[in-house]
């Protein structure tokens, strides 16, 4: 499964980088691949970064193994009983994963970032590593960060990965959507990051075959959910006005992944992990107003009262 899983994640890449580069006139991404320097696998970093379209995107691929390191050891364990209960603390474990992260940042203010993440995560007792993985799950999701609500595209988006998670499961998508409000927020600002999507982790619910279905499936949709939207905002006229409000928002999403991401985590903690492939996710520019507050009815505030509440947007 982990082979397979390899060659979802660079297909998912390929796939996506050909659809976002039709969009941009400009220039193409950057394939950057790399070895770990202890030989535990490798990753390809696409980036197409000071585009016309793209301000910043990047479509990683990710295949490494290694061994958990205690403070990850500790984290997974405190997040998931069932991992407690299946993870001794006084044992040392390998592990091997094969992932890909997308976030994309477009330049125009109005055409909304996004972010997709799909992996499989496998645990191995280090002094039994031929009886096969102790833990095996998948993780992921899609989730949607405009700067400007056009109330349209945030249902075209979240329904479209509400038909990709109907096909396997007809509760994964009002369970995952809860999952990703929760997850992607705030908590210092008591707001979520965007407008949601769907977010899951430790999923272990299914056969393996069927979670590995799911997985592509959801993970190909997020082309079609994703790219017509950057499309239809890409050439919008917009002001300075707009262009400061899309850094100010893009200041509160670099606070989520370098203050609560578990991604970003974990990889921080990787004895050997190339941090300009973890880092990748960040802007490349953003702003921080002291005491910025949006004029009442504006459709800055209009945003803020988004991320402030939950939308069944799916309806």
């Amino acid at each position: 499964m982990h082979q397979r899983m390899e060659a979802l994640v660079l297909d998912l890449q390929d796939r996506l980088v050909v659809a976002l580069e039709s969009l941009e006139p400009s220039r193409k991404f950057i394939r950057d691949r790399w070895e770990r320097e202890d030989g535990n696998g490798y990753g390809i970093s696409c980036v197409l970064q000071d585009g016309e379209v793209y301000e910043k995107a990047g479509v990683n691929v990710s295949v490494i193994e290694g061994t958990l390191a205690p403070g990850q050891l500790r984290s997974m364990r405190e997040r998931n009983p069932q991992t407690a209960n299946k993870l001794n603390a006084n044992e040392e474990y390998d592990f091997r994963v094969a992932g890909v992260s997308v976030v994309v940042h477009p330049r125009n203010p109005y055409a909304p970032t996004a972010h997709k993440n799909y992996r499989r995560f496998e645990v191995y007792r280090k002094s039994n590593k031929e009886a096969g993985p102790v833990l095996a799950w998948f993780g992921g999701g899609a989730d949607l960060t405009p700067a400007y609500l056009f109330e349209d595209d945030v249902k075209y988006f979240h329904q479209t990965l509400k038909q990709a998670c109907d096909a396997h499961d007809p509760q994964y998508y009002p369970r995952f959507k809860q999952w990703c409000d929760t997850y992607f927020t705030n908590i210092h600002r008591d707001e979520t990051r965007g407008v949601g999507g769907i977010f899951f982790d430790d999923l272990e619910d299914k056969a393996p075959e069927d979670l590995f279905h799911f997985a592509y499936d959801a993970g190909s949709a997020f082309i079609k959910a994703y790219v017509p939207l950057v499309a239809k905002r890409m050439t919008m006229p917009y002001t300075l006005r707009e262009r400061n409000w899309q850094l100010i928002r893009r200041g509160h999403y670099a606070e989520f992944n370098l203050v609560y991401d578990r991604g970003t985590k974990f990889g921080l903690m990787t004895p050997g992990a190339r941090i300009e492939s973890i880092l990748m996710s960040l802007p490349l520019t953003a702003r921080w107003e002291y005491m910025n507050q949006p004029e009442p009815g504006s459709p800055e505030a209009h945003l803020l009262e988004a991320v402030r509440t939950t939308t069944d947007w799916a309806k």
